[in-house]
């Protein structure tokens, strides 16, 4: 099953693909890896998931919002690549949480975008990942999320 066919099935609903706010590139290409900028929690309406779990948002709300972080990293990769089946595998990620001091659940939040590739992308979407709380956010959003991708091997033709 394409991927396309897997977002469609799962009834994901993907947002534009955000602007960058800055000086950089969202997706830098080096052979057949893709380094994902930092995204955040955008939501189809255009608005982002903001709040410090733990002190202004519940754990399950920053699920969310990892989630989400997984939905505007797609559309991201979809703009990047024009065919999400492009895609070999997730490598690395690096999720981020706006955590109020004393929050220890750190994984089990940024496990709301882990769990998203692994339902779109299966086993291939489960990467290495280190989850770590912040002090701070930009935007105050709740969540960001940086990827490291693998595409598939073009295939050569044989001689």
């Amino acid at each position: 099953m394409s991927i396309e066919a897997k977002i469609q099935e799962l009834n994901l609903e993907l947002p534009e693909a955000p602007k960058p706010g800055g000086i950089y590139n969202p997706v830098v290409q080096v052979d057949d890896t893709l380094y994902v900028s930092g995204h955040g929690p955008l939501r189809p309406d255009g608005t982002m998931h903001t709040g410090r779990v733990g002190d202004e948002i519940t754990e399950e709300q920053g699920v969310e919002a990892a989630r989400a972080v997984g939905l505007t990293m797609l559309a991201t990769l979809k703009q990047y690549l024009g065919d999400l089946d492009r895609i070999d595998r997730f490598v690395k990620v690096l999720g981020m949480v706006n955590a109020a001091p004393d929050f220890k659940h750190h994984p089990q939040v940024i496990n709301g975008f882990s769990d998203l590739m692994v339902q779109v992308f299966e086993e291939n979407g489960r990467a290495a990942r280190s989850a770590v709380g912040m002090g701070s956010l930009p935007g105050n959003i709740s969540v960001e999320v940086e990827a490291i991708v693998q595409l598939k091997k073009e295939a050569r033709p044989s001689l």
